[in-house]
C-alpha cells in the first residue's frame, strides 16, 4: 500500500510521504549538546510536531539521551486553575516517559501531595537525578497553557535550571506558536505579554521552522512517483511552490487533493492545470487549516494588519510591532525583501479576501453569461459598468457591512470579479503595502487564447489628493511587467462631496489605453 500525503496530525513515515525532519532543524544538536534550553516556533501545521517527535525518537535510537516529546495541551482546560494545569503536564510527561523510554530511564512514582508551585520541579528533579541517561524534553503546544499555569511552569523550569543535568533536565525545548516572550495572558480584554522579565529568561535562542524550498517539494512529490509511477512535471512542481511558497501543510493538501481526487489515473501525470483545479477546491472547501486561519482575520490585532494590506496603506498603530509579530507567527505573512511584509503566499493572497468578502460575492445577482462576447471573451468595459450600477445601488450599504472597512472597496469589487470569473477564469492580486492600490489581473481562457486584463484599484480619502496621477503612473508600471497595452484604473472617492458614481474616461498614457473608472 503506497504511503499518501499527508494533512492531519504528524507524518507517520511509514504512512505518508515526508521529508527528513531534523534539515529543517539546523543547530539543534548542538544547542542540546550544550544544555541549553530554547524555544522552537512556527505557524500551525507547519511540522514542529512532525519535526521534534523524530528527533526524540532518533535521540533515544542513538543511546545517548532519554528525550521525551510530550504535549502540554491537556493543561488548557485548566485555565488559571494551577493545580490541575500542573497535574496535566506532569501527568503528560509521566505517560510519555512510560510510552517512549526503557523502564530504567522512567520517572519514579512521585508525591501527589506536593504543592503546585513545586511538583513539577520536584517531579523533573527526581527523574532526573534517577535516569541513568540525561533526560531532554520536548514540550509541545506550551502555549495552549493559560496565566498563572503558564507562568509557573516557566518558572519552576527556571528555579532549577542550574542543576541541570544531573539533577534537572539537561535540555528543554518549548515549542509552540510564538516566542516565549510574546505568551499571552488570555484573560486580559487585550493580549498582554510576559515581557522582558518573562520567568523563562534562561532561554538561549528562539527558532523557526522554515518553509520547504523548491527543490524539498520536488523531492516530497517525487517519493509518490517512485512508489506509484505518477509523476510530477516540472511545471507543476514550480506552480504548487509559487503558490505555497514551500507552506508544508498546503504543499501536501495540493498533492493530496489531485493525486486522491483529481487525477487518480497513475498513467495520467501531474501538471500545472491540476495544481491549479487543486487550488480552486482547496479554497471552495476551506479544510481546517485554512478554516483556522481564516477565523483568525476576526481579531482586532490581526484586522490592525490584514486591513491595510489589503488597501494597500501603511501599516501603523502603538502596539504594531507586536501585531505584526503575532500575525507572522500565525503564517498570515512574512517579512520579505529589506523587511517589508506581505502575504504569506499567493495562496493566501485569494483565501483571505474571498473569506472577508464570501457572502458578498454570494448575494451578487449577476452571471457569467451577461458578460461574455459571442468569441468567448469578456466584455470588460461591460463588466465594469456593471458593477458601477450594481455600487451605485448597493455600495453603502455593502461598506458598512464588510468587516475591514478601510479595505472594504477592495473587497467588494473582488468578490463582483469573482462571482462572474468563478469556474471560467481566474484573479490574481498583488498588494502594495504603502502604495494605497490593489492590482488585479483577470485571466480568462477563451477558444482563441487566454484573455488577460489589469485593474488597479485606489481610494480617494478624505484630506488627500486625487489619486488619479499616481495610479495611471502605477497601472503602467504593472502593464509593463503583464506586456499588456491597455488597462482600468478604479478609484473608489470616499470623500463626503465626491461626485456622482459612475464617471468613467479614456486616456492615452505612454502608448497605452487606460480607462478611468471613479465611483
Amino acid at each position: 500500500m503506497p504511503r499518501t500525503f499527508n494533512t492531519a496530525g504528524p507524518c507517520d513515515p511509514r504512512l505518508h510521504y515526508m521529508l527528513p525532519p531534523e534539515r529543517r532543524l539546523p543547530g539543534v544538536r548542538n544547542l542540546l549538546d550544550q544544555q541549553s534550553y530554547f524555544v522552537l516556533h512556527a505557524p500551525r501545521q507547519a511540522g514542529k510536531t512532525t519535526s521534534v517527535r523524530a528527533l526524540a525518537e532518533h535521540l533515544r535510537a542513538e543511546g545517548r539521551y532519554a528525550a521525551v516529546y510530550a504535549s502540554c495541551e491537556a493543561g488548557q482546560a485548566a485555565g488559571g486553575d494551577v493545580e490541575a494545569g500542573i497535574s496535566a503536564v506532569v501527568d503528560s510527561l509521566r505517560m510519555q516517559a512510560r510510552e517512549q523510554l526503557a523502564p530504567e530511564l522512567q520517572p519514579a512514582a512521585e508525591a501527589e501531595w506536593r504543592k503546585p508551585e513545586t511538583r513539577l520541579w520536584a517531579f523533573l528533579a527526581d527523574w532526573a537525578r534517577r535516569s541513568s541517561l540525561p533526560v531532554v524534553l520536548f514540550l509541545d503546544e506550551i502555549d495552549s497553557l493559560l496565566d498563572a499555569t503558564l507562568i509557573s511552569v516557566l518558572r519552576q523550569l527556571r528555579t532549577a535550571y542550574p542543576d541541570r543535568p544531573q539533577s534537572f533536565p539537561q535540555s528543554v525545548v518549548l515549542v509552540g506558536l510564538r516566542d516565549v516572550r510574546d505568551y499571552r495572558l488570555a484573560v486580559r480584554p487585550e493580549p498582554v505579554t510576559l515581557g522582558t522579565a518573562s520567568p523563562f529568561n534562561i532561554k538561549i535562542e528562539s527558532l523557526t521552522l522554515r518553509n520547504f524550498t523548491r527543490d524539498e517539494v520536488e523531492e516530497l512529490y517525487s517519493q509518490h512517483t517512485a512508489e506509484t509511477g505518477q509523476a510530477f512535471t516540472h511545471e507543476a512542481v514550480d506552480r504548487a511552490f509559487g503558490l505555497t511558497r514551500g507552506q508544508p501543510w498546503l504543499v501536501n493538501a495540493l498533492a493530496r487533493q489531485m493525486v486522491e481526487k483529481d487525477v487518480p489515473d497513475r498513467n495520467v501525470p501531474i501538471t500545472a492545470a491540476h495544481v491549479e483545479k487543486a487550488k480552486e477546491a482547496l479554497i471552495a472547501r476551506r479544510d481546517t487549516h485554512l478554516d483556522s486561519l481564516i477565523d483568525r482575520l476576526r481579531e482586532p490585532r490581526v484586522r490592525r494588519v490584514i486591513e491595510p494590506l489589503l488597501a494597500g496603506d501603511l501599516v501603523v498603530g502603538d502596539r504594531i510591532d507586536d501585531d505584526v509579530a503575532y500575525v507572522e507567527d500565525l503564517g498570515l505573512i512574512e517579512r520579505h525583501g529589506e523587511g517589508h511584509i506581505r502575504i504569506a503566499n499567493p495562496l493566501y493572497h485569494e483565501v483571505i479576501p474571498r473569506a472577508l468578502a464570501g457572502i458578498t460575492q454570494l448575494t451578487i445577482p449577476y452571471s457569467t453569461s451577461w458578460y461574455v462576447r459571442p468569441d468567448g471573451r469578456l466584455d470588460m468595459d461591460g463588466l465594469l459598468a456593471g458593477f458601477s450600477g450594481f455600487w451605485r445601488e448597493h455600495g453603502e450599504a455593502l461598506l458598512s457591512s464588510q468587516p475591514y472597512p478601510e479595505a472594504a472597496p477592495h473587497l467588494v469589487l473582488l468578490a463582483f470579479l469573482q462571482r462572474i470569473v468563478n469556474g471560467g477564469g481566474a484573479i490574481d492580486r498583488e498588494y502594495a503595502l504603502g502604495m494605497g492600490r490593489m492590482d488585479l489581473c483577470v485571466r480568462w481562457p477563451y477558444p482563441g487564447g487566454l484573455q488577460r486584463e489589469a485593474i488597479e484599484i485606489k481610494v480617494w480619502r478624505p484630506g488627500r489628493p486625487d489619486p488619479q496621477e499616481s495610479g495611471i503612473e502605477q497601472l503602467g508600471g504593472y502593464l509593463d511587467r503583464l506586456g499588456l497595452d491597455h488597462g482600468y484604473l478604479v478609484i473608489f472617492d470616499r470623500r463626503p462631496n465626491a461626485a456622482p458614481v459612475g464617471e468613467r474616461t479614456e486616456i492615452e498614457a505612454e502608448g497605452r489605453r487606460i480607462a478611468v473608472l471613479r465611483l
